[in-house]
């Protein structure tokens, strides 16, 4: 478990106890989460999908070909967002992080202190020497979170997210590298 400044929250590795507490995360936030991360939302819309994809995550967190981590309200213990290292080159020293956060806890710091604790754990436990943030320019606190994190805007990428039912969108590539 990694502690967020606050006290309020903690930075915890998926576990199986999560399934269900996913599954309330992402039904409350499906309107979030359609757009960015419509893949999770399908995979967790049920109980019995979230424990699937459960299983499946601590599966990739220990074969590491992706991590999740579960942010974690520690007063009522409910899943306040998500964060995932994923797109893992190990031979290139690279990754990507993405995130999302609940509707009741946004703009409160949560989610930049979260990717600054997995930014450094990323840097320090898994060696990596460049970290990616892709986000699109309709989401400045997304932009915020990035840039308060220590990454810099490195250029445009056409086309790359390909949300459900909607035209491809080009995102706004955010770069950090290791500083040591």
């Amino acid at each position: 478990m990694i502690p967020i400044a606050n006290g309020t929250f903690e930075i915890t590795p998926i576990h199986e106890k999560y399934a269900w507490r996913i599954c309330d995360f992402v039904t409350v936030n499906t309107s979030r989460l359609k757009t960015y991360f419509p893949q999770t939302l399908t995979e967790n819309l049920t109980p019995e999908l979230s424990k699937l994809f459960v299983d499946q995550k601590i599966k990739d967190f220990n074969s590491k070909t992706e991590f999740v981590f579960v942010i974690k309200n520690t007063i009522d213990r409910s899943v306040a967002g998500l964060l995932f290292v994923k797109n893992l080159d190990f031979d290139k020293k690279e990754a990507e992080i993405a995130y999302c956060i609940g509707y009741q806890h946004e703009g409160i710091g949560i989610t930049t202190m979260a990717v600054k604790e997995i930014t450094a754990w990323a840097f320090k436990e898994q060696d990596l020497r460049t970290l990616r943030i892709i986000v699109h320019k309709s989401n400045p606190a997304s932009i915020r979170i990035a840039e308060k994190c220590g990454y810099t805007w490195k250029e445009t990428l056409p086309k790359e997210h390909q949300p459900p039912a909607m035209q491809p969108m080009d995102m706004e590539l955010y770069v950090k590298a290791y500083e040591g």
